[in-house]
């Protein structure tokens, strides 16, 4: 984790406040559906996005935490280790 795309991910969905889908999110941060999609599975493991239904997401209260800079990411790589 930790790479430059997840936060721009996150940065979106926070700034939203939406339930959004890889492709608006793709559109939004200009990369491809596929990669963010294979991001949000990342973030969704991690807890810090959360998977309404297929293919819609939210932030989550961590994925807030780490934006605001509460939370430790490698506090969330150790307990998911």
């Amino acid at each position: 984790m930790q790479l430059p795309i997840d936060d721009r991910i996150l940065e979106v969905l926070s700034s939203s406040g939406l339930i959004l889908s890889p492709t608006i999110i793709a559109e939004n941060i200009e990369k491809s559906r596929e990669e963010v999609s294979r991001r949000l599975s990342v973030l969704t493991e991690h807890g810090l996005v959360e998977k309404i239904r297929r293919g819609r997401y939210r932030i989550d209260d961590l994925g807030e935490g780490y934006l605001t800079g509460d939370l430790d990411v490698s506090e969330l790589e150790e307990t998911n280790s």
